[in-house]
C-alpha cells in the first residue's frame, strides 16, 4: 500500500522524508506492527534516490521508530502508542504544576518591563560602559585564554580562581577595612547568587527572615522562594530599626553602607546593636555591599564584618556595580562555619562559575588597572551627582525632599504634600525620561513616596536636560486626592 507522503522540491529531501514519516508513526497514522513499502519501492513512488530511502530508514530504526525483519520487510515498532504525541484512549495525566509560592513572586523582579528604549533614563543599578577601560580587558582576557590553553580540561574550585580570591581579599582589606585571607573568599556569580547560597544552607521552610522596609525585592524573592517567612522591618535616619527585629528571626538582611533604595548609611550605633542583637538571638546578619566603593562625602563608615568580632556577619560584594552587571561576579566573606557548606551549596548548583572571566578579572584587579577605572569612575559620578544635587536643591525643591546619601550611584527624593508618585513618573515617560518610584521597593503598603534618581549610565547633559524639564511641568501633575476623586 502506497504511503501518502508530500516531497516539495528537491531540497533536504531526507529530512523531508523523515519528519512526515516520523509523525504519522507518532499521530498514529501508521500503527505498531504496521510494514512499510520496501526502500526501493518508496524511493520509486516519490521519485528519489534509494540511498535517500535507506539513510530515512535507517535513521528511524536507529531512533526506535522502526524494526526490521531480515527477509520480511521493515515495520513500525510495537509500544509506539505510548509516545509522547501518540492518541490515547486514558485520561491525561496532571500537568507538572510549580509550588504555589512560585505565584506570589513577581514576573520581574526589580527591573522595568522590557519596552521601548527611553532616551533619558534614570535606571538604578546600571553603569556607563563607555567609561570601561576595555582595551586593559582586552588584554586580561588574552592572557585569561593563555592560561586556561596551558591547563587541563578539568573542573575548578567551586570557592572560585585562587587569584582572584587573593585580589578580593586585598582589596578588601586596602578599601573597606576587613582583615581575611584568600581562603576565606567565595565567588559567586554576582551578589544574588551569594544571598541564595547563604539561604539555602542557613534557612529551613518556615523560619523567619528579616529585610529592610523598604528594602530590595531580588533579596525578599530569594527567601521566599526558599520558603521562609520574610518579615518586613522598617528603617528610619539611622538606618534598620532593630528594635523591631523579631526576635525569632534566623537571618537579618540589610545594606548599611547604603540603604536601599533610600541611600542613608546605617549609625555606628545602629550597627553596635544589631550585632548585639544577633549575638544575643543566634541570628545570622548578611550585609550587602553592593555600591559602597562610590563615597562622595564624610569618613567612611565601617563595614559590619570588621565590627564583627564572633562570627555573625556574612559581607556580600559584586562586580555589578563597578564593572557591569554582564560580568556576572561578586563575592561572599561568610563566618568561618558556613564556608564549607557554602562551597558544596556551590558545587551542588552550578559546580564554579566562568574560569575564564575569573582570571581575567584577577590579572585587572592585581595590576592596578581596577583601582585605575574606580577613581575614574568615580570623578564622573562625583560631577553627575552634582548636578542632579544642584536640581534638586534649587528648581525642584519645592516639590522633591532629598535624601542626602554619602555612597553610591543613585539618590532618592521624596515627593512633598500629596503630589502623585505614578503621574510623575507617567508624565515624565510621555516626554521620554525614565524616573522610578518607592513603592516597588515595599512589600507592603508603600510607607514613603517618592522618585530614584540613578545616574550610573546618564551624562550630565542629560540629567540637567531632563531635570530642567521635569521642574516645568511639576506644578501641572496631579495630586494624590484628584486621583482618588
Amino acid at each position: 500500500m502506497e504511503i501518502h507522503l508530500v516531497i516539495h522540491g528537491r531540497q533536504n529531501l531526507s529530512t523531508q522524508l523523515y519528519r512526515q514519516l516520523r509523525a504519522a508513526i507518532l499521530d498514529g497514522r501508521l500503527a505498531p506492527g504496521e510494514r512499510l513499502p520496501s526502500t526501493r519501492d518508496l524511493a520509486t513512488q516519490l521519485g528519489v534516490s534509494r540511498k535517500t530511502t535507506l539513510d530515512v530508514y535507517d535513521q528511524l530504526s536507529a531512533e526506535g521508530y522502526l524494526t526490521t525483519h531480515r527477509g520480511d520487510g521493515t515495520f513500525v515498532a510495537d509500544g509506539l502508542s505510548k509516545r509522547p504525541g501518540a492518541p490515547s484512549t486514558s485520561p491525561p495525566a496532571p500537568r507538572a504544576t510549580p509550588r504555589a509560592l512560585w505565584g506570589s513572586l513577581p514576573e520581574a523582579i526589580a527591573m522595568p518591563a522590557q519596552g521601548a528604549v527611553l532616551p533619558i533614563d534614570f535606571m538604578g543599578g546600571v553603569t556607563d560602559k563607555r567609561l570601561f577601560p576595555f582595551d586593559s580587558w582586552r588584554r586580561c582576557i588574552a592572557h585569561a585564554l593563555r592560561v586556561q590553553a596551558r591547563g587541563r580540561g578539568t573542573y575548578r574550585d567551586p570557592a572560585g580562581d585562587q587569584e582572584l580570591r587573593l585580589a578580593v581579599s586585598r582589596y578588601l582589606g586596602f578599601s573597606r577595612a576587613i582583615a581575611s585571607n584568600w581562603q576565606d573568599v567565595l565567588i559567586t556569580q554576582g551578589a544574588q547568587q551569594a544571598l541564595d547560597l547563604m539561604a539555602r544552607v542557613i534557612v529551613g521552610p518556615g523560619d523567619v527572615v528579616a529585610v529592610e522596609e523598604p528594602g530590595y525585592p531580588p533579596a525578599r524573592a530569594c527567601f521566599m522562594a526558599l520558603g521562609a517567612q520574610v518579615v518586613p522591618v522598617p528603617v528610619d535616619g539611622e538606618g534598620l530599626v532593630v528594635a523591631a527585629l523579631p526576635k525569632n528571626a534566623r537571618l537579618v538582611y540589610v545594606t548599611p553602607s547604603h540603604q536601599f533604595p533610600l541611600g542613608m548609611p546605617m549609625s555606628l550605633g545602629r550597627r553596635i546593636e544589631l550585632l548585639e542583637w544577633a549575638r544575643h538571638c543566634g541570628a545570622v546578619i548578611i550585609e550587602d555591599d553592593y555600591d559602597g566603593e562610590y563615597r562622595f562625602e564624610g569618613r567612611p563608615m565601617e563595614p559590619l564584618k570588621s565590627l564583627d568580632r564572633e562570627g555573625l556577619v556574612a559581607y556580600v560584594g559584586t562586580f555589578s556595580k563597578t564593572i557591569f552587571p554582564e560580568l556576572r561576579i561578586g563575592y561572599l566573606l561568610p563566618p568561618a562555619p558556613l564556608f564549607g557548606p557554602l562551597v558544596k551549596a556551590r558545587q551542588i548548583g552550578d559546580w564554579h562559575g566562568c574560569a575564564l572571566t575569573q582570571t581575567a578579572l584577577a590579572k585587572f584587579m592585581l595590576d592596578g588597572d581596577f583601582a585605575k577605572h574606580l577613581r575614574r569612575m568615580h570623578g564622573h559620578y562625583a560631577a553627575r551627582r552634582r548636578v542632579l544635587l544642584g536640581h534638586l536643591a534649587g528648581d525642584l525643591a519645592p516639590w522633591l525632599d532629598p535624601v542626602i546619601a554619602a555612597a553610591g550611584i543613585h539618590l532618592v527624593a521624596r515627593l512633598r504634600g500629596d503630589l502623585s508618585e505614578a503621574a510623575v513618573i507617567g508624565a515624565a515617560r510621555e516626554m521620554g525620561i525614565g524616573f522610578y518610584g518607592l513603592a516597588g521597593f515595599h512589600a507592603g503598603p508603600p510607607a514613603v513616596r517618592g522618585l530614584l534618581f540613578g545616574y550610573g549610565a546618564i551624562d550630565e547633559q542629560d540629567i540637567d536636560t531632563a531635570l530642567t524639564r521635569l521642574a516645568s511641568l511639576l506644578p501641572t501633575f496631579p495630586r494624590e486626592g484628584d486621583l482618588s476623586a
